[in-house]
Parts: structure tokens; sequence; C-alpha cells
């Protein structure tokens, strides 16, 4: 597989040429003029560390937390007053980590892009189970908050402790949901678990929807060779077959596929963090996208922290992109949405779709993993197959390798991938 999807990315970039990540980064981020912009500030703590999460984070410490806050106050205005006039961006979205550890400063932190960015789409918090109470979420419906992602993984206990997570309270957590409102309540699972059957992932996502959701993500499990977690992922024949029935259920359900994972009840409710043209990220290890460019920030809450003090960006590394390798980028993750609009390409490009890659689109066409309708080639349940198989391999031989290094230094000299 690594052969065949090296050999695809040299061939949709028109290039041998890996992706340079370099030490090197802009004081000033041209993000003024990007369309279809959205945020995202990472919240690194959590009260204990679940073995299988790959992301960037540590334990919770009051003070340390607070240093933190401070310090990611700074990078938003460092960022937002590189204009003159608020720009107008999708959508905030809070990741982490657990966000709600830092709920007593989450208003605080709102306000202060509200000083530089007009939030036309919704307010997003990533959730613990645990923190699910009618007081806090109270207090972030307060804030603005309008949209929140519940990181259930499994209501069932054989995967629950498999994973290393307590048992659930489900009438309490519904009945605070149903005290408070939201547009969206989305609750996260993971799928291709060890001997985990179609019966166990229809009784999860029938158990969200019965139980305040309205929207459901159904996440792979990946073995980032970082992670301490000791559980192997399914084998791709079974993945293939669970994906498939999974996908078939939710539709004869009549929800509604707004991604390759996830599926709602209602037409309004959505809760994506990566489905955007362009994005800022604010915190340790978040990510820039704007047309030229990627970067990531370091992962190290005290690198992070020292850099904001001296008034630097806390940027570890940074892709140049050529202008092929922008726009497989742009066509890989708009995919994720299971759709690509031929017009948005040629909005963002200022170039026809079927110019750059008229030729792939109708092998894909003729392949069985695309239908187009109009302006939209939407992705079928093969593609879509295919598309979680490609997602799986860069997952593992780009994002495990980058992440792996920048969990050990703070900021790498450069990264090759």
């Amino acid at each position: 597989m690594g052969t065949i999807t090296n050999l695809t990315r040299m061939w949709l970039t028109r290039s041998r040429k890996p992706f340079v990540f370099t030490n090197e980064f802009d004081p000033q981020l041209p993000f003024e003029a990007c369309e279809n912009l959205g945020l995202y500030v990472h919240i690194p703590f959590c009260r204990s560390i679940c073995n299988f999460c790959p992301y960037c984070k540590v334990t919770y410490s009051k003070d340390l937390c607070s240093r933190y806050l401070d310090a990611l106050l700074k990078e938003i205005h460092m960022t937002g007053e590189q204009t003159d006039t608020k720009k107008r961006v999708t959508s905030l979205y809070f990741g982490g980590g657990s966000p709600a550890l830092a709920a007593e400063r989450l208003p605080e932190i709102i306000e202060a892009v509200r000083q530089h960015f007009i939030i036309s789409e919704g307010i997003g918090v990533e959730l613990h189970p645990e923190d699910v109470t009618v007081p806090l979420l109270q207090k972030l419906k307060n804030a603005g908050v309008t949209k929140i992602s519940i990181g259930i993984q499994s209501f069932q206990k054989k995967y629950q402790t498999l994973l290393g997570r307590r048992s659930i309270d489900l009438p309490a957590m519904h009945g605070a949901l149903k005290a408070v409102a939201f547009e969206t309540v989305s609750m996260d699972f993971i799928f291709a678990l060890p001997n985990q059957t179609f019966a166990d992932l229809k009784t999860d996502i029938d158990t969200a929807f019965h139980h305040g959701a309205n929207h459901i993500a159904i996440y792979p499990f990946i073995d980032f060779t970082f992670t301490t977690s000791s559980l192997k992922a399914m084998k791709k024949k079974e993945k293939y077959r669970l994906l498939n029935k999974i996908t078939g259920y939710c539709l004869e359900q009549g929800y509604t596929r707004t991604s390759i994972w996830t599926f709602s009840s209602e037409k309004n409710a959505r809760y994506s963090s990566m489905t955007r043209d362009n994005f800022l990220g604010f915190g340790c290890s978040a990510t820039t996208l704007l047309q030229e460019q990627f970067k990531i920030n370091t992962f190290s809450v005290e690198a992070y922290c020292s850099r904001i003090d001296r008034r630097q960006l806390p940027t570890s590394l940074t892709l140049r992109f050529s202008l092929r390798q922008r726009m497989v980028y742009y066509l890989f993750w708009t995919a994720y949405s299971t759709q690509i609009n031929e017009a948005d390409f040629e909005r963002f490009f200022r170039t026809p779709l079927k110019r750059m890659y008229g030729f792939e689109l109708t092998l894909a066409r003729l392949l069985g993993f695309i239908k187009k309708e109009g302006p939209l080639y939407h992705m079928t349940l093969k593609g879509a197959f295919y598309y979680h198989y490609y997602e799986n391999f860069y997952t593992l031989a780009y994002i495990d390798k980058m992440w792996g290094i920048m969990r050990k230094e703070a900021f790498p000299s450069h990264i090759e991938l």
C-alpha cells in the first residue's frame, strides 16, 4: 500500500518532491484575504491521559493551565491585531484535551476572539462525558457556545474497559442535555476495535440518537506508534464490511451523511473543525492552513508559553505549498465531506478543476468511486472506503511520524514527509 499511495501522491502533485516542513515562519500571517476561514483553539489539559489518544495533551495542573491560558489570550491578540478591521470567519472550535477544565475562562477567550473576528456559524466545544452537567452546559451556552461534541467512544462496558474509560451515567447526561439545548449535540465513537461487530455499533448509534444527540461521528481506531495502547487495528476486509453496514444503517434510518464519518438526524446539525478552506489555529499543537502555507505550533506547553512571553508566534514548523500540493490538500480534505464542488475549486484556485484533474476524475468515475451531479462530485460507498484507506495510510505515514517527533522536540529543524 505504501508504494501505491506514494505513487498516487507524486502523480497528483506532478512532482517527486516530498512535503518539506522547516522551522521558519512568518511573523505576519496572510489571512486577511482568506475566504471560508475557520478558527480552532487547543486546550491540552486532561484529568487523566487515555492510552489510545494521539493528540497533544498533558495532565491538568491549575497553575500550568492558568499560565497557558494567559499565553493563549496573548497569541489570539497577536494574530488578531494583524488586521485593521474585524475578519469574518465561519466558526470557532475548542478541542483538546478537555476544554471544560478551562470552563471558567472560556468566556474570556471567546470575548478575546470576538474582539478581532466575526463568527458567523457558531462556536463548538469538545466535552468529556463527565463534564456534561447542567451548570457547565449553562455556562457554555451563556458564553455563546452553540455546538458541543461529547467523546463517548463507546457506551458498552467491554470497550470502555479496553479503552481505559469509566462507565457513563447515561440518565444524568441525557437529563442535562434536555435541560440545556444546543444547536448541535454530537457524540463521538470509535469503530474497528478488536472483535467489534455491527450490532455493537448499532447499539451505540441508537443509544446516542435516543439520548440527546442529533449528530454522531464514528472514527476508525488507528494504532499510532507513539501511544501506549496495546490494541490492534481491525483487518482491512472486516473494516470495509463494518463501514458499509454502518453507513447503510444510518442512511436507512433517514440520517444525513455530513462527512465520511458523520451522520445527523436534523438538517442543520453540523460539527466539523476540519472541513474549512482555510483556518487559524491557536494553542500548542494547533495548525494553521492558509492559501500558500501550512503551519503547526509547538507541542510543548512550556515552549509555547515561553515563545508567547517573548511576543513571538509559537510556530514550530511551516510547509510552503507548491500549487499542485495545495490543490491535492484542498481536494483531500474537501472530499472528507463526501463531495467536491467544481465551482468552489475554480473560485479558490482560479482555474477549472477539470483542467487540472480531468483525467483523474474520469478514472474515478469509471472505477465507481464517484458520481457526478451538475457541479458536484459525490463519493460512493466504494469511494468512501478507499478514501478511508488512503487517509489511514497518510495518517500513519505522515501524522504519526510528525507528531511522534514533535512530542519529543519542541522546535525540530525540519521534517520531510
